[in-house]
């Protein structure tokens, strides 16, 4: 679906479904340098199962015009101007890494809009390495290398692929390496930068869950136990031996999980 959201197009995958005011929403927004491709398997789910769909790409990224967004509180605010663009309503906001910050901005700046918010790999603050912003700054390979290296457990990088014959590291790879330049820098550090985090999971008063992963190198799980403590209305969900791309590691149990809240 594209949408037209301040003078610039944006584009979200709907599922295949025409969207209905009636029914239920829930919009997706991916983590840094990514796009809509990630929620392949919950947006085909959710879709079949009675609920608006739409998976977004931020301004910048894949099908999407503009210039990425430098700063959380403005993705927070676009995630509002997608529903106002599509004609509907309050939404469940479900965010991976940097979407997750957008989703607990969202809550706390648009509390009439968003029903509930489930947060994937996320953590606050969310600090990012000096050599990965600096790497990303100057568009070198070595940006999306330690993102994909740091991003996926152990048991993925010494052959626990599935299917044989398929890299999962691989994929991730070539996902972030169709970002435009300069767009996972900026991505990087509006999560760095994000300063109001804790002051916007005070006041967010809908439900939250939080899935991290117990080998998440890039948001440890022991790092988001003051984000969780600070949502009024939190619950944690920790999945054993996943890492950061919980999406690609553990796709069904975090659909499991979803299905809970959305």
């Amino acid at each position: 679906m594209m949408f037209d959201i301040n003078g610039q197009r944006a584009f979200a995958d709907t599922g295949g479904r025409a969207l209905d005011p009636a029914r239920k929403t829930v919009i997706f927004v991916h983590g840094a340098g990514q796009d809509h491709s990630i929620w392949v398997l919950p947006t085909r789910y959710f879709s079949g199962h009675d609920r608006n769909v739409i998976a977004v790409d931020l301004p910048g990224h894949g099908r999407s015009g503009g210039a990425p967004l430098e700063r959380i509180e403005a993705m927070a605010d676009w995630l509002i101007a997608a529903l106002d663009s599509a004609g509907l309503g309050e939404a469940a906001v479900v965010g991976h890494s940097l979407g997750s910050l957008a989703a607990i901005a969202a809550a706390a700046r648009h509390p009439e809009r968003v029903r509930a918010i489930a947060l994937i790999g996320s953590t606050l603050p969310m600090r990012v390495s000096e050599a990965l912003l600096e790497a990303a700054r100057s568009n070198r390979q070595e940006a999306i290398d330690m993102l994909t290296t740091w991003g996926h457990s152990k048991s993925v990088q010494s052959g626990g692929d599935s299917p044989p014959g398929s890299s999962m590291l691989d994929r991730a790879r070539r996902l972030l390496e169709r970002a435009a330049p300069g767009v996972i820098y900026t991505d990087l550090k509006a999560c760095n930068d994000y300063s109001g985090g804790f002051r916007h999971a005070a006041a967010v008063r809908c439900p939250a869950l939080l899935i991290l992963g117990e080998c998440d190198r890039l948001t440890p799980a022991p790092s988001a136990m003051r984000l969780a403590e600070t949502l009024p209305r939190a619950e944690t969900v920790i999945l054993e031996g996943c890492g950061h791309a919980m999406l690609a590691e553990r796709p069904d149990t975090v659909l499991d999980q979803l299905t809970r809240v959305v």
